[in-house]
């Protein structure tokens, strides 16, 4: 079985916020992409199942996508939100507990003005009851935010988490050193973990070439270990600098002198695990 442990669904005339999209260098994404559009890469590449992850800081979407996993069954799990921030938060999540789909929470940290927003006490007081309920966590940062996931798992050692996009590594600039420590320094906490995902992004959209990723991951593969590291497709934002079939297959062959089994954890089992996919 493979898993894509990172993917989303937009529609635009949804009431949802997408003013990102309409910037004009997301102009090729600034369309619908919903689960039949979906569909046809996974068919493409063999890819079994998959995981929905959020993009609005709205429960209501956490709904629009659980209704949709009713008709697509290759929808695993739902990564939705709540607000962490808020007295009601515990109240929010319990609307969803109960739904076996529903597998996680982010928020799009790296767009929060204030770098340690995070780390706030407001922030964290939601994130442990995450932890009371073993919600696991996304972490969508931008590197200078990576410092901060060594201390929430030291302060959530319950609570599993994963870094997003390896937390944008600036891959076009080949800049390695500075994102390296902050990262082994994460894969120090056992309930820390790293998506392979969103590295086209980072790179040259036009020019890049598989080696430009290579040394990314084998940072993250030596920190965290198969066992802890999945592959995850960011799509469709990946189509900015590469089709579906050409990020699944750039990550096969840069994991390829792995074994069997090291590969079959980072194509499916550790986000399965991690996640309490009901697959």
């Amino acid at each position: 079985m493979i898993i894509d442990s990172h993917q989303h669904f937009w529609k635009l005339d949804l009431p949802f916020e997408y003013g990102w999209l309409h910037e004009p260098q997301h102009k090729p994404i600034c369309r619908d992409f919903l689960p039949t559009d979906l569909k046809t890469h996974l068919q493409a590449t063999g890819i079994t199942k998959t995981v929905f992850v959020q993009t609005q800081h709205n429960v209501a979407e956490n709904l629009w996508v659980l209704e949709m996993t009713k008709d697509h069954d290759f929808i695993a799990g739902v990564v939705g939100w709540v607000d962490l921030a808020s007295a009601s938060c515990e109240e929010q999540l319990s609307e969803f507990l109960g739904n076996p789909k529903f597998v996680g929470i982010r928020h799009v940290t790296q767009a929060e003005p204030d770098d340690n927003f995070i780390v706030r006490p407001d922030i964290i007081r939601g994130l442990k009851v995450l932890q009371k309920h073993q919600v696991p966590f996304d972490l969508l940062f931008f590197t200078q935010h990576l410092k901060h996931a060594a201390t929430l798992a030291a302060e959530l050692p319950d609570l599993p988490m994963v870094i997003d996009h390896l937390s944008k590594p600036k891959i076009k600039d080949q800049n390695i050193y500075d994102w390296s420590l902050d990262l082994r320094r994460a894969a120090a906490f056992p309930n820390i973990y790293c998506k392979l995902s969103g590295m086209v992004t980072e790179a040259d959209w036009k020019n890049w070439k598989p080696a430009d990723l290579k040394p990314y991951v084998e940072t993250a593969l030596e920190a965290f270990g198969p066992e802890r590291c999945m592959f995850g497709s960011d799509w469709p934002v990946c189509e900015l600098a590469g089709s579906y079939e050409t990020v699944f297959s750039t990550l096969r062959e840069l994991t390829q002198t792995l074994s069997t089994s090291e590969q079959n954890l980072i194509f499916g089992e550790t986000a399965k695990r991690f996640y309490r996919l009901q697959v």
